[in-house]
């Protein structure tokens, strides 16, 4: 996809990896801001740089936490 600040609702929905009905929905209720031409809705991409940058940092430390291994139980050696 090239370069564009503005997109579409069906560019948005890959973009964020998301429904289109999902993007809808979000427009509807004003979480996400976008402006209707008289065709389409388009939306500016720069809005979700925030978001994107917090779901980069969550699967970073989703895929830390895949190799952690699991604490020893402290009740494991306990003889009661």
């Amino acid at each position: 996809m090239e370069n564009k600040t503005y997109l579409t609702i069906g560019e948005t929905a890959v973009y964020l990896e998301l429904p289109e009905s999902y993007i809808m929905e979000k427009i509807r209720e004003g979480k996400i801001r976008a402006v209707h031409d008289g065709r389409e809705y388009l939306i500016n991409k720069d809005q979700f740089q925030h978001h994107l940058e917090e779901i980069r940092k969550l699967r970073e430390w989703e895929e830390i936490q895949r190799y952690e291994p699991i604490p020893e139980s402290y009740d494991y050696k306990d003889e009661d």
